[in-house]
């Protein structure tokens, strides 16, 4: 009885070290996804919905894919996404995972997924993010962004606007106003990419991760210079 028990505990402590050991390969692969997401992203954002020189101008970016945009009447938002900044050398940082949540009143029938694209003209509300939530359109002001196709060849693109704002609708509504919804650091899919003692100005001032999925991400950002 005793050496059943004894194999018995062992099999639980062989099998407690695996699932240990094995978990973070998991969540760095969950990241690693929501990175290669934002890649796809903006690969439907370029050059036709947001022009070029907004995004050589701006400093700091914001990207959730499939946010979940719902509701009867009262409709509410959810999505997780990632957060860039601009560093002094023009190169783009690592990603913050983020999270944006909130709700609006309107006439509103049903559910949509959002791609929704952020650009900030400043760096320092996303440096800032851990600190506390961010309320867009009373903490940061949001406007509409330009679109090119739709945009004069003599406009001058600068960010006069703290924020603006892009959405690629894919269900039921004709758009998403993103006035009221809060921005938050997402801590668990930070912690499963860098580890526990990251914080958010660490990977946006420090961090460069050997990633192709974040390789991939600078890449399709460089492409809209």
């Amino acid at each position: 009885m005793f050496l059943n028990n004894l194999k018995s505990m062992k099999m639980q402590a062989i099998l407690m070290l695996g699932l240990a050991f094995s978990a973070p390969s998991f969540a760095q692969n969950k990241e690693e996804d929501k990175i290669n997401a934002a890649t796809s992203v903006l690969s439907d954002f370029n050059g036709i919905q947001i022009p070029s020189p907004l995004v050589q101008a701006a400093k700091g970016i914001i990207i959730i894919p499939r946010m979940i945009n719902g509701g009867l009447i009262v409709g509410g938002k959810h999505g997780r996404g990632l957060a860039m900044v601009k560093r002094e050398d023009g190169k783009w940082s690592d990603p913050v995972f983020v999270t944006i949540t909130g709700g609006s009143v309107g006439a509103q029938i049903g559910v949509q997924a959002v791609d929704l694209v952020l650009l900030f003209k400043s760096d320092k509300s996303l440096m800032n993010i851990e600190k506390g939530d961010y309320t867009l359109g009373s903490d940061l002001s949001v406007a509409a962004g330009p679109v090119s196709k739709n945009a004069s060849v003599t406009t001058d693109y600068k960010l006069e606007a703290e924020v603006y704002s892009y959405s690629r609708a894919k269900g039921l509504f004709a758009g998403v106003t993103v006035n009221g919804a809060i921005l938050d650091v997402d801590v668990r899919a930070n912690t499963g990419l860098y580890g526990s003692k990251a914080t958010v100005r660490t990977i946006f001032n420090d961090s460069n991760i050997s990633s192709k999925a974040v390789d991939d991400l600078r890449d399709k950002l460089d492409d809209f210079n």
